[in-house]
């Protein structure tokens, strides 16, 4: 009896050896599947939300330049492309037969002048002579009558040269605006005529419009306290540009909605070639233009990555009891740099698997990392808004 005793106590023994075996490398093995994950607390932040238009920027003033008069072109003075000023000499048309004209109008002023001397003397002296009964009162008035023709016939000389002096001016054809020159549509030795050929083309490069149709419900629901005296502020990212670099507002709101369209024209004003961020606008380039509503809005704010994407859902994974991954539909509202705002899904003290779904899915044990969302450098409502630097970070 006691050798049988014998064999079942080492059977047993034998077992709970093999199952204390058997069992230590499983735990082992679990506790290695634990997936180190960085994880943070969701941000709340009062935010505003921004919306987006196209655009093409245009100059407040663009000149196509023509001749006042016309003539041969003597000589180009501009390089094509450059910058001018107002009043710098771009074409001088040959001005030789306006000289000419000048001149002979001078004589004749010159000649009118002596026979206006001559009248004057006449008719002086026909007073004396009709108060001593020496000429007849039609002989006095005949002389009265070539006086007052003389005057005019001076005068009318005198309008002539001052329209001749004018077209002689204009014969150096000069810059009505400051701004960036095109090219020379007709070259030197060519024939123009007045208001009729277009010699080139000037664009003033300090300001640059923007406009833009805002459709009318939400303007009535985001902007209706907008005037263009509240200067509200806008930023704009050119085409292959990644930020939005402008800085601008709006200085033109239009006086009525269109019918055709439901939509409000609106201008904004950006600063061209002396802007902050030395990036030359150019006039006719596509714009996007950004505009923040006035409305500020709490909402969870989460980085872009930890956002998966579930068919038609969105979904983020939170951290539940005991470090285990959940599953939570969300909805996404506006973009931050590289955050992004939830409107429904998360509320304040969740906390999410900040890499979202790349490595983990729901229900997965994890390792968590605590971290901390960076805010750096974001602007998330207009008054968070302090240079040029935190606008591109849009």
């Amino acid at each position: 009896m006691s050798k049988k005793l014998f064999i079942a106590a080492s059977i047993i023994s034998i077992s709970l050896v093999l199952t204390a075996c058997s069992e230590a490398p499983a735990q082992k093995a679990a506790s290695q599947q634990l997936q180190p994950i960085d994880v943070a607390e969701v941000l709340v932040e009062p935010v505003q939300n921004w919306h987006v238009y196209t655009s093409r920027l245009e100059s407040p003033e663009e000149v196509a330049l023509m001749p006042r008069v016309s003539g041969v072109i003597n000589k180009i003075a501009f390089k094509e492309g450059d910058s001018v000023k107002q009043g710098d000499l771009l074409f001088q048309l040959d001005d030789r037969p306006f000289a000419a004209v000048v001149a002979s109008l001078e004589a004749q002023i010159l000649s009118a002048h002596a026979a206006l001397d001559q009248a004057q003397s006449e008719a002086k002296r026909a007073v004396r002579l009709t108060e001593r009964n020496a000429i007849s009162t039609e002989q006095a008035q005949a002389r009265t009558s070539t006086l007052h023709q003389r005057e005019a016939q001076l005068a009318a000389l005198q309008a002539q040269l001052t329209s001749a002096q004018l077209d002689l001016e204009f014969t150096a054809i000069r810059s009505p605006i400051n701004g960036i020159i095109s090219r020379a549509n007709i070259t030197r030795g060519n024939n123009v005529l007045a208001g009729q050929s277009v010699l080139t083309s000037i664009v003033s490069n300090d300001e640059m419009y923007a406009y833009f149709d805002i459709d009318e419900r939400t303007w009535n629901s985001k902007f209706a306290d907008i005037t263009a005296e509240s200067k509200q502020q806008v930023v704009m990212q050119k085409v292959g540009q990644q930020n939005y670099k402008h800085e601008g507002y709006i200085n033109f709101i239009d006086n009525r909605i269109n019918p055709s369209t439901g939509t409000l024209r609106v201008r904004a004003i950006f600063e061209g070639q002396h802007n902050e961020v030395n990036d030359t606008l150019r006039a006719g380039s596509f714009a996007r233009i950004k505009l923040a509503a006035n409305a500020i809005t709490k909402q969870v704010i989460i980085p872009e990555r930890a956002i998966g994407t579930d068919l038609k859902n969105r979904f983020v994974l939170t951290v539940g009891e005991n470090n285990i991954l959940e599953y939570k539909l969300v909805e996404v509202g506006e973009r931050y740099g590289k955050l992004r705002a939830i409107t429904s899904g998360l509320s304040k003290g969740d906390v999410i698997a900040v890499n979202g779904p790349a490595r983990v899915g729901p229900g997965m044990p994890i390792s968590p990392t605590t971290v901390t969302i960076d805010t750096a450098d974001i602007a998330f409502t207009l008054s968070s808004i302090d240079d040029v630097s935190l606008v591109a970070k849009y």
